[in-house]
């Protein structure tokens, strides 16, 4: 029988103790978190994220505030922005929200912002940290699928994970965090991606398969065996509407 993960009930939970939680330390030291979005484009499913991040901070008590640039915006604006943001003791965090403009490099983008609010874990630092095994925090993505199996009771330990995807966004920190030697971690892990021939061989073979690769609908019915877990990470746009991978 087919079971549904709420997932609206779950981030509902979360979201009341992270408000609770912001509230007792606006009290005590008199600072309110910040989060700064800086986005380039008008990228649909980005824009439809950052809409939710918006949503999150205002139902957390976490202020929120967005930067938006143009297409043609330039390399140089951006990293000014973003040294401008790492030098601002009001912003707490900063996500730059990918896809960037095809002309900006978007690894050169990620590595100027301060480890320290590095939200998303991009930068070399922080994702060499969560290599070893020792982050200072997790990146928001895989965190938020860590925590939806943890919340649900679903067993990572010794189950064989298929990861389909591998980018610094999802796939390849996903794959860091649950081979943690920690609880609700220790997952035997395949990650795929878009050059692994024959994918439904290891989707078949999933006890828990996480879907991040960013192609709509990629995933078929008939690629997963009864019983599995699956989670779809995928946000993408179809004529007007947004689906999964």
């Amino acid at each position: 029988m087919t079971k549904i993960i709420d997932g609206r009930k779950i981030a509902k939970e979360i979201s009341e103790s992270l408000k609770t939680k912001v509230e007792d330390f606006i009290n005590k030291y008199k600072i309110t978190p910040k989060l700064a979005v800086v986005i380039a484009g008008g990228d649909p499913a980005s824009l439809f994220y950052v809409k939710m991040i918006s949503k999150s901070c205002e139902r957390t008590s976490i202020d929120f505030e967005k930067h938006s640039l143009p297409s043609e915006a330039t390399e140089e604006e951006l990293l000014k922005l973003i040294d401008n943001l790492n030098k601002n003791k009001k912003v707490s965090g900063i996500i730059v929200q990918v896809p960037l403009p095809e002309h900006i490099n978007q690894e050169r983008i990620q590595e100027a912002v301060n480890p320290s609010k590095d939200v998303d874990c991009f930068n070399p630092i922080n994702m060499g940290r969560l290599a070893l095994g020792k982050p200072e925090f997790l990146p928001c993505t895989p965190y938020a699928v860590y925590e939806l199996m943890k919340r649900e009771n679903i067993v990572v330990e010794g189950k064989h994970t298929v990861i389909v995807g591998r980018s610094n966004i999802v796939g390849r920190p996903m794959a860091l965090i649950l081979l943690q030697k920690k609880q609700h971690s220790n997952a035997t892990l395949t990650v795929c991606h878009s050059r692994t021939n024959d994918l439904s061989y290891f989707t078949h073979q999933a006890d828990i398969l996480i879907a991040a690769v960013g192609k709509p609908e990629i995933i078929k019915r008939d690629m997963i065996k009864e019983g599995a877990v699956i989670i779809d990470v995928g946000t993408n746009e179809v004529e007007g509407k947004l689906v999964g991978d």
